[in-house]
């Protein structure tokens, strides 16, 4: 059975399209990828980067990720307010909470410094997303 990975971005969906983008060149349909924004630019923009389904907002957020077996997105996906406001505190506590792993992004965007973090590009940390941390959940493509 394929795995899950729900992606979650916000915003433009940017970073969510750049690791679903990843995700899709090594793996290709050998995993179903879910694309949550938490608005519906974020959502068309990772749908258009190849993700097999979509949804926005708050609710499709919290319940989505209950079905997922890995969560991917940056860190403000589990900081309440994060993303210019755009995580609501439910979706933050969701996120937290499922016992789903979850592979977030160091990017400082909410004023929280990740000591001890080397700060990469983000293509370089996708790439680390991908193809050592997700590869321990999936296995070899």
């Amino acid at each position: 059975m394929r795995k899950k990975v729900c992606i979650i971005d916000g915003q433009g969906g940017g970073i969510g399209s750049a690791i679903i983008k990843k995700i899709k060149d090594v793996y290709g349909e050998a995993v179903e990828i879910i694309a949550l924004g938490t608005n519906a630019i974020a959502t068309a923009q990772m749908l258009k980067a190849k993700a097999n389904r979509g949804a926005s907002g708050e609710n499709a957020i919290v319940r989505t990720i209950l079905k997922a077996d890995i969560i991917a997105g940056p860190l403000s996906i589990v900081l309440a307010h994060g993303l210019m406001g755009e995580v609501t505190p439910a979706m933050a506590a969701a996120v937290a909470a499922c016992p789903a792993t979850k592979l977030l992004l160091p990017l400082n965007q909410e004023d929280v410094a990740m000591v001890g973090v080397s700060s990469m590009p983000l293509p370089h940390l996708v790439d680390e997303l991908v193809e050592l941390h997700l590869r321990q959940y999936i296995g070899e493509p």
